[in-house]
């Protein structure tokens, strides 16, 4: 089965060429590193927060994280993040499958997909869970722009997103990595729609329970100044798996709302990249 892509052409160019000068450009944007991969490096990073809007709004700032786990060269490449549609199951991952992209296929580890079911209490295979959304679609082309080896994916897509989902796929997602040459990313935007300065003072209130790895502080913040981050049960998710395996704080590698990037500052959205070592 192939996994078609559903927002080329709107989040990202659909033809090959336009979206490898769009990624590059991304790369050497004033808010992006500055630099083209690879990174010269050999930080071990457990996991990242990457975010998942259009590349014109979000892009430089997923960047940073890209360019931070250039170096690597995972076998697997576990995707987290919010299912906006509501089609589905709670959580969800699946088999037999290839992601496309302008840029080719991407196929999922069926093992690895087999493997998590086991040891979550919660993920079930459904193809229809991924069949429109966009928040783990918009990482492939930059994995595939980072890295040269061959990898597969693990996509998980999360409808559920309470600390108890959270918890379950973090740590099942840990025992997987535990045995693979495996990068995990958790896909996130944080404040929607708010004026410019409120967005950053929210985000950052929210971004330093993420770099302290405190998990019931960042449920408890994001549940007490009302934080629209779309995907903060991947994120949790992420930051669970990341401390299992190792990790014992989060880098804010860059953060900017879209106003910062394109100008309008009325109603922005928030983005975040964080590497988790």
């Amino acid at each position: 089965m192939i996994r078609k892509p559903v927002v080329a052409g709107q989040f990202y160019p659909n033809d090959q060429d336009d979206l490898r000068i769009m990624i590059k450009q991304c790369f050497e944007h004033k808010f992006g590193p500055g630099e083209y991969p690879p990174i010269k490096s050999d930080e071990k990073i457990f996991g990242v927060i990457s975010p998942h809007a259009g590349y014109m709004y979000s892009g430089p700032t997923a960047c940073h994280s890209y360019y931070a786990i250039s170096s690597q060269t995972p076998d697997l490449v576990i995707i987290i993040g919010p299912n906006h549609f509501g089609l589905g199951c709670n959580a969800a991952t699946m088999t037999d499958c290839k992601w496309e992209t302008p840029l080719g296929l991407v196929e999922v580890d069926s093992e690895s997909a087999l493997e998590f079911e086991k040891y979550s209490n919660i993920v079930e295979l459904d193809y229809f869970s991924h069949s429109k959304d966009h928040s783990l679609e918009v990482q492939i082309p930059m994995l595939q722009t980072i890295f040269s080896n061959k990898f597969q994916i693990l996509p998980i897509i999360l409808l559920a997103q309470d600390f108890n989902t959270a918890n379950d796929i973090g740590l099942a997602v840990s025992k997987i990595a535990k045995n693979r040459k495996t990068v995990i990313i958790g896909s996130s935007d944080f404040t929607h729609y708010e004026e410019n300065t409120f967005a950053h003072t929210q985000d950052k209130a929210l971004i330093d329970t993420i770099l302290e790895l405190d998990i019931e502080k960042f449920y408890s913040v994001l549940k007490e100044k009302k934080i629209s981050a779309c995907g903060f049960g991947a994120i949790a998710a992420t930051m669970i798996a990341s401390k299992e395996l190792g990790a014992t704080k989060g880098v804010l590698l860059n953060y900017a709302t879209s106003g910062d990037v394109v100008g309008n500052k009325e109603s922005v959205v928030g983005y975040g990249s964080i590497k988790f070592v």
